[in-house]
């Protein structure tokens, strides 16, 4: 069994509005997730360096980022980034840029895990229906292109919050969207705007919001997570453990 999370830290700024990059990766301690998708991980001018120092990840947590070939300084490819846990092998990275009115765009990775194979999607979506369609669309697009093809997990926050949203309906129709719960804003959640989308070859074993004190104030989103078994990854080794709290 595997845990994937999807998490988007606005640069590491609180609900208190102070930048604490300590407490997004204690958030990130307290989910204990093998791979985890960030957004708004680099901050928006100047050198959009990223706001959480890779010499800190190393030290207070088990992972390590994935490199994305972003400029120097910065973690992230249009502010999204993916860490795996430690033994967890990158096999490939692809960086995509999205259509839309500002920057966006997906960070696609392949992993092992053994003998196992993962495709992880991390993507930030827009903030207009029109050009979250085309988004979507051509995320989709280019994992067809894809070869080989292996199980897929697409992670982020989709700025969906009609729960019945054309960018939602082009993911379902080949792939399953789990809602795992209302994730914004963080304080008094109303929106379930970050999603984990699976393709057929991947099973939900579970899946939910993390809520704790130190989630409530360390972004204005609540990061989501899910415990998903594919072809294989049995070897990894996880264990089926008790659910954090729903939102």
């Amino acid at each position: 069994m595997l845990r994937v999370a999807s998490y988007n830290i606005r640069k590491s700024v609180g609900t208190d509005w102070r930048r604490r990059p300590l407490e997004t990766l204690a958030v990130l301690s307290e989910i204990d997730a093998d791979v985890v998708a960030l957004q708004e991980v680099d901050r928006r001018f100047g050198t959009r360096a990223s706001s959480l120092p890779r010499q800190a990840i190393r030290e207070a947590t088990r992972y390590v980022p994935v490199a994305l070939g972003a400029r120097p300084g910065s973690l992230g490819w249009h502010g999204n980034a993916i860490l795996v846990r430690e033994g967890i092998e990158v096999v490939e990275t692809t960086c995509l840029a999205l259509p839309a009115l500002e920057p966006r765009g997906a960070a696609i990775v392949d992993l092992a895990l053994g003998d196992a194979r993962l495709r992880v999607v991390g993507m930030h979506l827009g903030l207009l229906g029109l050009w979250r369609r085309r988004q979507a669309a051509a995320v989709l697009a280019h994992l067809e292109r894809l070869e080989p093809a292996m199980p897929t997990i697409l992670m982020g926050d989709l700025n969906e919050w009609n729960p019945d949203g054309r960018c939602l309906r082009l993911f379902a129709r080949s792939h399953r969207v789990v809602m795992p719960g209302r994730s914004f804003p963080s304080r008094m959640p109303l929106g379930a705007l970050d999603r984990i989308i699976l393709s057929p070859d991947v099973t939900l074993i579970e899946t939910a919001v993390h809520v704790s004190n130190r989630s409530r104030g360390a972004s204005d989103h609540l990061p989501v997570y899910a415990d998903v078994t594919f072809p294989g990854s049995e070897a990894a080794g996880r264990h089926v453990r008790p659910l954090v709290s729903h939102a």
